[in-house]
């Protein structure tokens, strides 16, 4: 079953359930995957046949949840607790959908491979690593922390 199937057959769940906050956020999930797929109609003909793809849908998924782990870091600043509390209710209903995320170890052991299958040796090879590790990795970790450690790699390499 692809991604999108699992959330749909998750939403119907959430209806029959009457999960509020689940549904909503089901919803929401539904309706990013919708402008995505709506977004790239236009470039190509195999997109069009195919529709958004799981690595797509992945995506997706990881930017929700950062949106809403700053959110939610927010509202606790400003003293909305009940605010950052949904925020982190929806965060844990995305992260159903989401792979297991790598410790660290396992993301610096992901990194050094991928410096040695690109044969970066330096800096401006950057982007083929972080292109390597997007696609075997994407949704597993957080490439806004990853590209300081490949670059470090690179730098001391």
């Amino acid at each position: 079953m692809d991604m999108r199937e699992r959330v749909n057959v998750a939403l119907k769940q959430a209806m029959r359930d009457k999960a509020t906050t689940r549904l909503s956020t089901l919803r929401l999930i539904c309706a990013a995957i919708k402008d995505q797929e709506i977004a790239s109609r236009g470039s190509d003909a195999e997109t069009q046949a195919s529709g958004v793809g799981d690595d797509e849908v992945l995506a997706i998924l990881s930017k929700m949840t950062k949106q809403r782990q700053e959110s939610a870091r927010a509202y606790e600043e400003g003293g909305r607790l009940d605010l950052a509390e949904r925020e982190q209710q929806e965060i844990a209903i995305i992260e159903e959908f989401l792979p297991r995320q790598l410790s660290d170890e396992e993301i610096a052991a992901a990194v050094r491979r991928a410096v040695e299958q690109t044969g970066a040796d330096s800096i401006r090879d950057m982007g083929k690593v972080m292109a390597e590790l997007k696609g075997k990795y994407t949704g597993q970790m957080d490439f806004g922390k990853v590209g300081p450690m490949v670059k470090n790699q690179l730098c001391t390499g």
